[in-house]
């Protein structure tokens, strides 16, 4: 696993020479052409804000790496896992520096694939198979939407490429829609309410995998492009604004109420995550230049405390052996360097000085009292309670997992001892816990590059980054938020136990499994319908699909009023041969009998062609007639001499009347087809290059040897594909015979 840290640290690396380059204002630009005359190439483009989330990427993916290579030890398909963790990173990366639609659609969907594949890692638990499909396709659904709303904003734009879009934004009905479809699909990948059951349920992957999806790379997919389309869609498109803030705050109350109820470590972060991805949708999707300079500082923080968090839950589980906070207790005195940097993580999650998290939250409280037009107050109240039941959370995660608890506290077997972790385990969880320490004692470090980051996707601002701001209205909302989140802590302990076993009625999770078993027993029933087991069945709905489908077309097609009925009496009668053999085989009790019947169909079809004066046409017929023929003679030595009556209750009438349908359908459509040509026929085009152009006389040859040459070659490859398997499946039942024989003798 520590291989895998070295493309990540190189990423970091090569992010920290261009990092002048971007406070400075500049873009970094890569373009690679794939299919020119379609113009799809891979446009690649670094900014502030793209850095920003790069950083995170590269950054918590060093940590994570050299975190697994101490946690797993020992253990089969670790390469697998290595691989597919780095190939996620590198598309994570990829959807980070996308500039085109198409490539951005590519890597997001590139994520969703590599993080089923990382959800599912112990796929011998039936637990992680389902919580990996369930990630899969809700987050694969929500692309869908994506898709066709990137789509829809580029035809309207005139340009597939992401900066465009945003610097022209197409307008009318349909360009507002597709914002909403956008705001869709990313509200899937960041778990917004209703779309979040995946989140918890992607807890069964390993830690290391959960510490980098859930911190720094799969949820923040969704919430770095709503804050890259933001600025624009909310001064373009009605409601955008309203929506977001709505989605957001709402699910951060809700991820907050939910992580409160955890008994397990990784859920309770998981549900906190949730919580804190809907705040940052809250900030970067409102559009307003100073809550998207907090909501960019709160990514940044989001990624320090919570890869610490989920780190420490991984050695408290590794040492300990448990992550059930009813069992832990006297994790503190066992893990005291875990301890104190879980605490510092949890003390900055929960917006509390001097940590980095204290600071953004205090710039977004300022940001939205003062700057988010028309729902200043109702936001701000909610960000308050949404932060106090963080604090509360964050205080049940601290103490849950380390605390030494009295008797009466535990449930169940208490988990009282653990061994020492590696220095490398604690070490990548400190780092991340004192990179927020450090960046809340002294902010201004990271303010050019907030500020830069927020210029990059919108206007720029005046908005600092300070630990302390002054007696203003923030100051005072994160008093209340901290105060009542003391007072949300010491209720709920009071009430636990009563309220543990109250069950909400209906969760995401239980409706996502309504769904699915609902999908299920619709496919079921149209399976059951539809594949019979009937060859019969399967032939008419084939045919009457294809005479159903294109006969609204026809409905309105003018039909040609200039028919000839025969230009002879040599098709009259060759018609009328070809229609009676074919009555012959379809009503025909022996197989001799239909063979033969079916034999005069296609001799009559040839005397046709020879007719209009295509003898090399109808020779080819005659050939290809008596061929078939002689084999199926030959096969039929080896079947019953008339045919079974079919066991299944399909009726004669109903078989007739398909046939006609057919039979009048294909008449129709081409006397209908014949007469709606409208262009010259491509024929003349070919009978005049034959010879000038392919060299022969012969046009049909020329066709066969040079206009359709690959056509040809692959036909032929197809018919001694199609030789091979039968002989090989002759070969083997004869094999498979001769061995059954052996033992009997």
């Amino acid at each position: 696993m520590l291989i895998g840290a070295l493309p990540t640290g190189a990423t970091f690396i090569w992010l920290l020479t261009k990092l002048s380059t971007v406070l400075d204002g500049g873009v970094v630009r890569d373009e690679i052409t794939w299919v020119e005359p379609l113009g799809l190439d891979l446009s690649l483009r670094l900014d502030a804000y793209a850095w920003v989330m790069a950083s995170l990427v590269s950054g918590v993916g060093v940590l994570v790496f050299v975190y697994a290579s101490r946690y797993f030890g020992e253990r089969a398909g670790l390469t697998r896992l290595g691989g597919t963790l780095t190939t996620f990173a590198g598309a994570m990366l990829g959807l980070v520096l996308a500039d085109g639609v198409l490539g951005l659609f590519v890597f997001w969907e590139l994520t969703s694939i590599t993080s089923y594949l990382l959800v599912g890692t112990d796929d011998a638990k039936a637990e992680a198979r389902a919580a990996a499909r369930q990630a899969l396709v809700i987050t694969s659904s929500g692309a869908l939407a994506l898709l066709a709303g990137l789509v829809i904003l580029g035809q309207g734009a005139g340009d597939y490429s992401i900066s465009a879009i945003l610097e022209n934004p197409p307008t009318g009905a349909a360009a507002t829609t597709a914002a909403f479809l956008v705001l869709i699909g990313a509200a899937t990948k960041s778990a917004q309410l209703p779309f979040h059951a995946w989140l918890p349920g992607a807890m069964a992957a390993p830690t290391p995998v959960s510490a980098y999806l859930h911190s720094a790379t799969m949820v923040k997919a969704g919430v770095y492009l709503i804050g890259r389309v933001a600025p624009a869609f909310a001064a373009t498109y009605a409601g955008w604004r309203p929506t977001a803030v709505a989605l957001g705050a709402v699910t951060m109350i809700v991820g907050g109420a939910i992580a409160l109820r955890q008994t397990d470590l990784k859920r309770l972060l998981a549900y906190g995550t949730i919580s804190q991805l809907g705040f940052m949708v809250l900030l970067l999707g409102a559009g307003v230049p100073e809550l998207t300079f907090a909501g960019t500082a709160l990514l940044l923080a989001h990624g320090m405390f919570k890869s610490s968090l989920f780190l420490v839950a991984g050695i408290v589980d590794h040492q300990a052996h448990s992550r059930d906070i009813r069992r832990l207790t006297g994790m503190g005195r066992l893990l005291p360097v875990t301890a104190i940097a879980g605490t510092a993580a949890a003390v900055s999650m929960a917006g509390i000085p001097p940590l980095f998290g204290f600071v953004s939250k205090e710039v977004a409280l300022d940001a939205t009292w003062t700057y988010l037009p028309g729902q200043a107050e109702l936001t701000a109240i909610a960000i308050v309670v949404g932060s106090a039941l963080t604090l509360a959370y964050g205080t049940r995660f601290v103490y849950g997992a380390f605390a030494t608890k009295r008797p009466d506290e535990l449930d169940g077997e208490p988990v009282d001892t653990a061994t020492r972790p590696h220095p490398l385990l604690v070490t990548a969880a400190v780092i991340p816990a004192a990179a927020g320490l450090a960046f809340g004692l002294v902010p201004l470090q990271l303010e050019s590059l907030v500020l830069e980051a927020t210029a990059s996707v919108g206007p720029e601002v005046e908005k600092h980054l300070a630990l302390w701001t002054g007696f203003k209205p923030a100051l005072w909302l994160s008093v209340a938020a901290i105060t009542s989140g003391v007072v949300v802590w010491f209720v709920w302990r009071a009430v636990e136990a009563r309220a543990s076993h109250v069950r909400f009625p209906l969760d995401a999770g239980r409706v996502f499994e309504m769904m699915m078993n609902g999908v299920s027993r619709l496919a079921n029933r149209t399976a059951a319908i539809s594949q019979s087991g009937a060859l019969p069945v399967y032939l008419s709905i084939i045919l009457m699909t294809a005479v159903i489908a294109p006969t609204s077309a026809l409905i309105d097609a003018p039909f040609p009023d200039d028919l000839t009925f025969a230009e002879n009496g040599v098709q009259v009668v060759a018609a009328a041969v070809a229609m009676a053999a074919a009555l012959g085989t379809a009503i025909a009790t022996r197989r001799f009998v239909a063979v033969m019947a079916l034999g005069a169909v296609g001799f009559a079809v040839a005397v046709l062609f020879l007719v209009q004066g295509a003898p090399d046409l109808a020779l080819t017929q005659f050939l290809v007639e008596t061929l078939s023929v002689v084999l199926f003679v030959l096969v039929l030595r080896h079947l019953p001499e008339r045919f079974k009556s079919s066991p299944f209750t399909f009726q004669p009438i109903v078989r007739a009347l398909v046939a006609v349908s057919v039979g009048v359908f294909v008449t129709f459509f081409v006397l209908i087809a014949a007469g709606s040509r409208t262009a010259d026929p491509v024929s003349d085009e070919q009978l005049a290059r034959a010879l000038p152009d392919g060299g022969g006389r012969n046009v049909v040859n020329v066709i066969l040897t040079d206009i359709r040459a690959l056509d040809t070659l692959g036909e032929i490859t197809v018919l001694v594909v199609t030789a091979i398997g039968i002989a090989s499946l002759v070969l083997a039942v004869r094999r498979d015979r001769a061995a059954d024989r052996e033992p009997a003798r």
